[in-house]
């Protein structure tokens, strides 16, 4: 004897259809600049690090979609500008079988935490090749992150609503 739990409204035949494919990651852009070289490698000071992190995501196909995790680091001597390290990481994910809001959280957190370790590694390289100190990111919660915005975007909209 087997036991079997019915499914209501066809949930588990959609999970089993739900499928993820990465097809593509890649450099899409990645630029390093160091204003203040040489002066600033004889600077003494304790540096400020300022991370800028931003996702956007573009459909390209039916089901395809191009997700660009842009890293911005800005290092800071004595308010000068030591350096200026962005890379765009880009992926090409294939989603179906998802409803819209898990698609949404997919590419909200998924993707980037699928794009992140590629980031890392090419931030790492940027400032290393620019006559640095190494610099390793620490892990990013995107998680958290997406859980916060949709915080804010549902305490927003009931604002905008009545204004």
């Amino acid at each position: 004897m087997t036991d079997t739990a019915p499914v209501a409204n066809g949930a588990d035949d959609q999970q089993q259809m739900a499928q993820v494919a990465v097809q593509k990651i890649y450099v899409k852009d990645a630029s390093f600049e160091a204003p203040n070289a040489p002066m600033i490698f004889q600077d003494q000071g304790q540096p400020n690090i300022q991370l800028n992190l931003n996702q956007k995501v573009q459909t390209i196909g039916d089901n395809v979609y191009e997700v660009v995790l842009t890293v911005t680091l800005t290092c800071k001597i004595n308010d000068k500008t030591a350096y200026l390290a962005e890379v765009q990481q880009a992926g090409i994910f294939g989603m179906m079988g998802f409803d819209q809001a898990t698609l949404h959280g997919m590419l909200g957190t998924f993707a980037p935490n699928t794009l992140f370790p590629y980031a890392r590694q090419a931030i790492a390289a940027l400032v290393l090749d620019g006559g640095f100190p190494p610099f390793l990111l620490q892990p990013v919660n995107f998680d958290q992150i997406y859980a916060e915005n949709m915080r804010r975007r549902a305490l927003e909209q009931p604002a905008a609503a009545t204004a």
